[in-house]
């Protein structure tokens, strides 16, 4: 029997898992691991896959079966953190932005970099003025399709490209005139480098939204940059704290909180576990941007006095080791593959769903700023915690610690459009999911929607019988929300019971501690003292000899039934 068990565990060991990393220009590396293999091992293949040496900036990205984001911890396992059935899928992008991506050591390290800003300028999450775009943009052209030539770029070429997520047609000319007029004779190497130089001076550089809601339950992203931590609400960045004026990062359930030397700012997230996503993402970056060498980390918990929280220590080098460590690297400058772009309606080496080019021009953009519209009303919807009100729709209710504001912070603007990631909110792109997220964003913009709002406009002022059916559901959600004051008195009283249950637990441990050493032989001038007092003789002769008799008697009654049987 204990061979057939050690057997089947050194099969469960052996067994192998398919994994597949969708790469930063859309490839897709495959690979199997063993059950016990780390993420470690696997980041590992894909750099020596990739011959990258400077891999500190990077990471893995997955999606659990809840569709909430996480980063792999190298040190854990890969198969329990993913929690979903094989084959899995997994994305590498850039995990931590190098503060000054053009002092990168290698031209593949650049690239790749590169690449992920791409990304973030095609979903939103990199937002600049026009005049930048335009600049971003042409520069993306210069480095992917070469110089401008009238024989192979007929008038309106630039208009193939999807460099954002919506843009105009005079947009369109004006990165055309720049790649014509002003960026002529530069290698896809200085092209990219000029775009890093470019994309760095901007306020949403390194950004990685978190759609959070503030006190007062306005939407806003929350992110961490080389620089700070950083508040985005509409078109304005409300908040930038540095890493050095960063004092605490705790989370409880859906509550984060930021501590800063003057203020703590309190945001609610979706979910516990994107709260808790959050928190390791804070906690990861302040190490990786803030501390000079990483024996300095600290594990980090976020629990309180009578809760019981999480725990994270960041396990990688932080920025200061990875610039000393690049300095040194001596070899021949690897061979830089890059994906050409493909002239489609589609984002440029970014596969997102079928593509738009059979449709014509005036079209494809209007059916593509629907689909944002529709992912931007999904933000709002499923990233909010609403409680029902009696008006249309749902409000926010903030609860537990209000947050103060600093009314001299600069107040930022960032674009001339508002902020609004659409990959931010949704689980890592895969191709097989565009067409629900485009059939879904058809029917929140679609005629369905109108009519009910139409019908509830239209509606004439309410009757008697209604205000009084108005009155009961007022009432009924009195009784079933309790208020963010009630709610912090329960958890008083919880953390204040838990406190009791502990002590009482405790004081019971050391009486019987106490009791058995008490009726043992040991030969101490104490307990000589206590066995020779009136009290507990009787206790002896009383309860402790009858009921060590009983258990006696259970034990021989019971040993004589198994020697029976």
């Amino acid at each position: 029997m204990l061979s057939r068990l050690m057997s089947g565990s050194s099969r469960s060991l052996e067994r192998e898992y398919s994994c597949t990393v969708r790469l930063l220009d859309d490839s897709e590396y495959t690979c199997t691991i063993q059950r016990d293999a780390k993420g470690q091992y696997l980041f590992d293949l894909l750099c020596h896959h990739l011959n990258l040496l400077e891999k500190d900036y990077f990471g893995i990205r997955f999606v659990d079966p809840d569709k909430q984001r996480h980063w792999l911890e190298f040190t854990k396992s890969v198969v329990k953190q993913l929690r979903s059935q094989p084959p899995f899928t997994m994305c590498f992008r850039v995990k931590f932005y190098p503060a000054d991506p053009a002092a990168l050591k290698e031209e593949i390290t650049r690239y790749l970099v590169f690449l992920q800003i791409k990304r973030d300028l095609y979903h939103g999450r990199l937002l600049c003025k026009t005049s930048d775009a335009a600049l971003l943009a042409a520069y993306i052209l210069q480095a992917e399709i070469g110089d401008y030539d009238s024989g192979k770029h007929p008038e309106g070429y630039s208009s193939k490209f999807q460099f954002f997520p919506k843009h105009s047609e005079k947009l369109e000319r004006k990165i055309a005139e720049i790649h014509k007029t002003e960026l002529s004779g530069q290698t896809p190497a200085t092209s990219e480098l000029n775009f890093l130089r470019k994309a760095q001076t901007l306020e949403t550089y390194g950004v990685d939204p978190h759609p959070c809601k503030d006190v007062s339950g306005n939407a806003a992203f929350l992110a961490f940059t080389p620089f700070g931590f950083v508040v985005l609400q509409g078109n304005k960045r409300v908040h930038f704290i540095k890493w050095n004026e960063v004092t605490k990062l705790k989370f409880e359930g859906k509550t984060f909180y930021l501590y800063e030397k003057k203020i703590i700012l309190t945001y609610f997230a979706p979910t516990p576990e994107a709260c808790k996503h959050l928190w390791k993402c804070g906690i990861e970056n302040q190490a990786f941007y803030k501390l000079e060498k990483s024996s300095q980390v600290r594990t980090v918990s976020s629990s309180n006095l009578f809760f019981k929280g999480s725990r994270f220590r960041y396990s990688g080098r932080v920025a200061k080791e990875v610039m000393e460590s690049s300095a040194k690297i001596k070899r021949e400058p690897p061979e830089i593959h890059r994906a050409g772009m493909v002239p489609s309606r589609s984002c440029p080496s970014i596969t997102h769903g079928p593509r738009l080019s059979s449709v014509p021009r005036t079209r494809r953009r209007a059916v593509h700023i629907s689909i944002m519209e529709g992912l931007e009303s999904l933000r709002d919807s499923a990233h909010s915690t609403p409680v029902r009100s009696t008006s249309h729709g749902d409000t926010f209710l903030p609860h537990v610690r209000s947050s103060r504001t600093d009314s001299n912070e600069r107040v930022a603007v960032i674009a001339d459009e508002a902020y609004s990631p659409a990959d931010s909110v949704l689980p890592t792109p895969v191709a097989e999911h565009s067409l629900e997220l485009m059939l879904l964003s058809r029917q929140i913009n679609g005629a369905t929607c109108s009519i009910e709002e139409e019908k509830e406009s239209e509606a004439s002022t309410p009757t008697a019988t209604e205000v009084e059916a108005l009155g009961e559901e007022l009432r009924a959600l009195c009784q079933g929300h309790s208020g963010p004051e009630e709610e912090q008195v329960n958890k008083f009283v919880l953390s204040v019971l838990r406190l009791l249950l502990v002590t009482m637990g405790l004081l019971f441990v050391l009486l019987l501690l106490l009791i058995i050493l008490t009726e043992s032989d040991l030969d101490i001038a104490f307990f000589r003292d206590i066995r020779q007092t009136p009290e507990f003789e009787q206790f002896h002769y009383q309860y402790f000899c009858p009921l060590r008799r009983w258990f006696a008697c259970k034990i021989r009654s019971v040993v004589s039934l198994l020697i029976d049987t």
